[in-house]
């Protein structure tokens, strides 16, 4: 049974997902959640997710929601092929570990928030930004990256040198927050150079505009 991801196209955690199962050579059909219509709340979806978002999936009967969950079920699940995303060097791994914290706790709180302040809530309800928040938002982010630039002065990438779902899960936000002008990436040499090569991967330019299946 071919897996099958039930999310919505722009959703930040179903790209999360697509990515990371494009990166991994992992064929999977896309089940439209309609976020506008709802349908994140019917009672056939929160059977599978109790918390009414967006993405879980289905691999053969195998339910999991939570993106970063999935990803690294997927990483892990299919080690062997495509793109390895989580190591198995203990140290390694605890680095990755690490590096997830890193984006979990210090980058996703800020840039979620800017993002939806932004972009998400003009268009759910009509009404404008909040300029000076979300500038304020830049400024604590700006702080979180300029960390980051010192980190990748020194190694490729936030786990090391090579790329892992640490790196990936940057993505989402970061494409967002470019789309209406932040500039807190390019302003930092380090920060620009890691995000910039990651948004020029083919799972990312397959995912940005929007997902769509692969089998």
């Amino acid at each position: 049974m071919v897996l099958k991801l039930y999310g919505y196209p722009r959703s930040t955690c179903t790209q999360r997902v697509a990515t990371t199962l494009r990166e991994k050579g992992v064929p999977f059909t896309f089940v439209l959640v309609d976020l506008v219509k709802g349908e994140q709340k019917a009672t056939e979806f929160l059977d599978k997710m109790p918390f009414g978002q967006v993405p879980y999936i289905d691999d053969d009967g195998f339910i999991l929601y939570e993106s970063r969950a999935i990803a690294a079920y997927v990483a892990e699940k299919y080690a062997d092929q495509g793109t390895p995303l989580i190591p198995k060097d203990l140290k390694a791994k605890a680095l990755f570990e690490q590096a997830a914290s890193i984006e979990a706790f210090n980058y996703n709180p800020i840039a979620s928030k800017a993002v939806f302040d932004k972009i998400f809530k003009p268009e759910l309800t009509g009404i404008p930004a909040d300029e000076a928040q979300f500038e304020s938002l830049m400024a604590d982010l700006g702080k979180k990256l300029d960390v980051y630039d010192q980190i990748l002065s020194k190694q490729k990438y936030l786990a090391g040198d090579q790329v892992t779902l640490a790196d990936l899960s940057h993505l989402p936000y970061a494409e967002l927050l470019s789309l209406v002008g932040a500039k807190v990436f390019e302003e930092r040499p380090n920060v620009s150079r890691w995000i910039n090569e990651l948004r020029a991967r083919p799972s990312w330019q397959a995912v940005k505009g929007g997902v769509s299946g692969t089998a």
